[in-house]
């Protein structure tokens, strides 16, 4: 696979991967206003390229950074397509998988998570397992988070669909959280 690839691949998981929570705005609507044009950044143990499969897979202490952002896992998987006239190199990102304790944060804003799956296609982006969301003082807990970023809709829920290992829901399959309130004079 060309370098030129690699780049692409990289850059579309930093914009695509980087996701993230206001307190508690609609995340999507924070993830579409990310700067996905901002240079990308990675380091990683491995890297290996798939090509048959059309997938490349980063592992390792994954780290990538972009505009302010990081996302770490152990593990991610980009899964592309060849188009031809589909961007500088021909090439089409499918869909990002992170995996591993998935750890997104920027500013004082942090989502935790088992596994993150963004599918490009849809504009949806799903974290799974022991999702927890923090800004400052305030917390949300639950089992799954989607990100419509077509409407700017974000939902949690308690529950962690998909069953695979290591995805868990929370206590009782319930959302819980904390926020702090404004102190308020007499």
């Amino acid at each position: 696979m060309k370098a030129s690839y690699l780049l692409l691949l990289v850059g579309c998981a930093g914009a695509a991967g980087l996701m993230f929570v206001g307190a508690m705005p609609s995340l999507a609507q924070v993830v579409s206003k990310h700067d996905s044009n901002a240079p990308v950044n990675f380091t990683a143990d491995r890297i290996e390229v798939q090509d048959r499969a059309d997938r490349v897979v980063v592992s390792g202490n994954v780290e990538v950074t972009q505009a302010g952002m990081t996302l770490n896992a152990a593990r991610m998987t980009v899964a592309y397509r060849n188009e031809p006239g589909g961007g500088a190199s021909g090439v089409e990102i499918d869909r990002i998988d992170a995996s591993g304790n998935v750890v997104v944060t920027k500013a004082d804003q942090t989502a935790r998570g088992n596994v993150a799956i963004y599918d490009l296609n849809s504009k949806l982006i799903t974290m799974l397992g022991n999702v927890a969301l923090t800004q400052g003082s305030n917390r949300l807990t639950g089992g799954r988070l989607v990100m419509d970023l077509n409407t700017g809709r974000s939902t949690v829920d308690g529950r962690a669909s998909g069953g695979g290992a290591g995805v868990t829901g929370s206590a009782g399959g319930r959302v819980t959280g904390t926020f702090s309130v404004p102190q308020r004079k007499n």
